[in-house]
Parts: C-alpha cells; sequence; structure tokens
C-alpha cells in the first residue's frame, strides 16, 4: 500500500468517499473482486481497482469524444441529479436527470415525438401562438409544457439514439441499463457494491451513493468527453 500514499488519484478517491460501499448483506456477488474488506460494517472497495476501472472508462469515453458520439448521461436519485445535469451540459451532451421514462430508448420515435411537442408548445408560447386559446386553456396547455419539460428537457438534442449512456446506479436505473443492453447499447456506469456489474461494459465500481463521490465521477467523465473533443 505505500506506494498510493503518493498517487494523486488514489488520494483524491479516498477524500471524496469513494471506498465507501455498502453492508455485505446487500453486496451483489459480482461486485465481489472489487470488496477490500468490512469496517464498521461497511464493505470497503478496492479503489486501486476503481481507479483502473475508472481509467479504462475514461479511455472509452473519450474516444466517444473524439468521434463526436452521442453520450447520454443518467441520474434521477436526488443525489445525483444536479451533477448528471452539469456534467451533461458541460458536454453539450443529453441526460436525464430525473424519472427515466419507459421506451426513452427501445420506444424512442415515441419519446422524441413528446420532446417534438414540447418544442412545438414552447415556440407557439414564445410567439403569442397561445393568444387564441381560453385563459383556462392557456393554462392548461402551460402545465403540459412543465410536465414534458420535468420528463424531456435534457433530451431536446438528442435527435437520435445515442452511441453510449454513463449511468449514476445502476441498481437504480435498472430500467435504462436494460434497455441499453437489449439495444446493444454500451453502458458506463458508477456502480456501488449492491449493483450488478456483470452486464455493464465499463462498470467503475464505487461510492453512488453520496453526492461528493458522485460529483467526481461525473467530472472525471465529462473531463474525459471534453478531452477527446479537443484532440479530434
Amino acid at each position: 500500500m505505500t506506494e498510493t500514499k503518493n498517487d494523486p488519484a488514489i488520494d483524491a478517491l479516498f477524500q471524496v468517499g469513494a471506498h465507501y460501499g455498502y453492508a455485505k448483506t446487500r453486496r451483489h456477488p459480482s461486485t465481489a473482486p472489487y470488496i477490500l474488506g468490512v469496517k464498521n460494517r461497511v464493505e470497503i472497495i478496492n479503489v486501486e481497482q476503481t481507479k483502473t476501472l475508472l481509467e479504462t472508462a475514461k479511455a472509452f469515453v473519450k474516444s466517444l469524444g473524439a468521434d463526436c458520439k452521442t453520450l447520454l448521461f443518467v441520474g434521477g436519485k436526488h443525489e445525483a441529479a444536479d451533477a448528471v445535469r452539469q456534467g451533461a451540459l458541460e458536454t453539450s451532451m443529453p441526460y436525464v436527470a430525473g424519472r427515466w421514462v419507459g421506451g426513452t430508448l427501445t420506444n424512442f420515435a415515441q419519446i422524441r415525438s413528446r420532446v417534438d411537442m414540447l418544442l412545438d408548445l414552447k415556440a407557439k408560447r414564445e410567439q403569442g401562438g397561445l393568444a387564441k386559446y381560453t385563459k383556462k386553456e392557456q393554462l392548461l396547455i402551460g402545465r403540459d409544457i412543465e410536465r414534458l419539460e420535468v420528463l424531456f428537457a435534457g433530451l431536446v438534442g438528442l435527435k437520435a439514439l445515442p452511441q453510449a449512456l454513463f449511468i449514476v446506479d445502476p441498481k437504480e436505473e435498472h430500467t435504462a441499463a436494460s434497455e441499453a443492453k437489449r439495444l446493444g447499447i454500451p453502458v458506463v456506469a458508477l456502480a456501488s457494491s449492491d449493483c450488478d456489474i456483470s452486464k455493464i461494459a465499463h462498470p467503475i465500481v464505487a461510492n453512488d451513493a453520496s453526492m461528493g463521490s458522485i460529483r467526481y465521477f461525473v467530472q472525471e467523465i465529462a473531463k474525459a468527453y471534453n478531452d477527446g473533443k479537443v484532440k479530434s
């Protein structure tokens, strides 16, 4: 372990608490090789392996950026939403930072039609096209716009299926991960000890529960994508 003491990458992982997993009773068997031990009933993730997994994931994401391919950021739980939205905005990529609507990938044409409806209603409102409706009708249309924005605001720029997904907590976002798997879309995922990583192309086994850890990994993925764009 002496070699890791002066490793800035390892230090950074410890600083954000990336090594904290869940209780052993919650562990998914697929993450067993990445568990170093148990402290105070909490499993400790081997951050040396996390570092390697992160480097592999970043190399893949960097190649996406270099090829100008679309990476969809996904993470709707409270601890992840802001970081996911920020990471997507920094890379000009689409995102889902709220509830994943079933069929977002597997029924993409239908989802895209709802995004287009949102854009159409907003354009009409901005151009005064709703003036012909009664006040009650305008109120109802306004509510429709608000509802559609909550669900689809992050998907406005997604014109076709993405080439990859970055998911925070694939256990929480199991529907997104499952849809990507069905369509053969590779997934990069920040996954703690309770996640099934056997079907994830590029898992990063680390703390996916704390805001600090999530923010760190989202920023690392966003930076890798942007680095790829710069060098393309």
